[in-house]
């Protein structure tokens, strides 16, 4: 047996390698494959930017946000004002007084009239598109067994149509698939307006209300309804088993499920203006039953801006951190100029303060 010792140059030791036999044995140090290659990144040696906060930078800083925030938040402040909104909720004076006690019995018989008329006085001019929009409260779309009770592959393909599986307790009638299926679909809301302003009708268009993406990748234009709202018990609206699902757009407003259990969904658009202090008249159709939870309906005109709807919040929000900003600022200039102290100075370290805590 011979031995020969060799010195490799990618590593730091002797590599030993021994023969005998008919075979080849080899045993070394482990090899520093690991090793990151020798450059600035991977060394971590690449230069860098530490900021000292100095009491000008601070101040500087604080001045900037408060000047940015406070004219953005006046905007959303002013746009928000400027627009005109109108909520009536109707679903407890769509009652009559005989049933003002059993609501629930007054929206279940089949031979109750469930017309209601509303007049709204318009306070300011509504400038067209005026949004229609229906607010439901006390409704919780977001509950789990709710909103997983519904089948996406259904409602996109014609082929997937018994597809039914996540779809309980509504899937099946008489054995064949409920087409939309799941409570979701079960629970499409019904109630529907009418408008007019003296004798003239105004006209709500109903078209292009659903998200785009919705309607063409979400709901399938080969699939039609079927055995819908046809078991014992109805839920909500029916659909009209002749148009296809992709433009029911009702349905597809309806079954993007909302967050919480307050929420508004577009109803449809009034695409004229309305003057001030016009009477609109509102024929409603009290169908949808929200009396046996505890539920609330409202209906609402609103117009918008570029900030959406109404909603004050952000411009609130703006106000409040740019008027903060600038009280910091007040504050932080007081401190540095009847309590200044110098940047860097180690006798406010800890163990400078209090040197007997860090004796030896």
């Amino acid at each position: 047996m011979s031995e020969n010792v060799a010195i490799d140059k990618n590593m730091k030791g002797p590599r030993s390698s021994s023969v005998g036999g008919g075979g080849t044995t080899s045993s070394s140090t482990k090899n520093n494959s690991n090793r990151p290659k020798d450059n600035k990144f991977t060394q971590q040696e690449l230069p860098a930017w530490k900021p000292i906060l100095t009491p000008n930078l601070v101040l500087s800083s604080f001045v900037l946000v408060g000047i940015i925030f406070i004219p953005i938040g006046l905007a959303s402040l002013l746009a928000s004002n400027k627009i005109v909104e109108i909520i009536d909720r109707y679903d407890l004076v769509c009652v009559p007084r005989t049933y003002s006690h059993r609501p629930t019995q007054f929206i279940q018989d089949d031979q109750t009239d469930k017309t209601c008329r509303r007049r709204y006085i318009v306070p300011k001019q509504m400038k067209s598109p005026v949004y229609i929009y229906y607010q439901l409260e006390n409704f919780y779309q977001n509950h789990r067994r709710y909103i997983t009770s519904r089948s996406e592959n259904q409602l996109r393909s014609k082929s997937r149509e018994s597809d039914v599986g996540t779809c309980d307790p509504e899937k099946n009638v008489n054995g064949e698939p409920i087409v939309p299926c799941g409570l979701v679909a079960w629970s499409l809301f019904n109630d529907s307006y009418s408008f007019s302003i003296g004798s003239k009708a105004l006209e709500v268009n109903r078209k292009n209300i659903a998200w785009k993406s919705d309607r063409e990748h979400k709901f399938g234009s080969d699939v039609y309804p079927k055995n819908f709202q046809t078991g014992g018990i109805i839920g909500g609206g029916k659909l009209n088993s002749s148009i296809p699902l992709s433009e029911q757009e009702d349905l597809i407003v309806w079954m993007r499920t909302a967050a919480f259990p307050t929420f508004r969904k577009l109803y449809g658009r009034i695409e004229t203006d309305i003057q001030a202090n016009e009477v609109i008249e509102v024929e409603i159709q009290n169908n949808y039953n929200t009396y046996g939870f505890d539920g609330k309906k409202s209906l609402i005109l609103s117009t918008t801006s570029w900030v959406g709807g109404k909603n004050n919040f952000l411009g609130v929000a703006y106000l409040t951190l740019g008027g903060l900003c600038f009280f910091l600022t007040i504050l932080f200039t007081l401190i540095y100029i009847f309590k200044p102290r110098r940047i860097g100075d180690p006798a406010f370290l800890s163990w400078n303060k209090n040197p007997g805590q860090y004796g030896s």
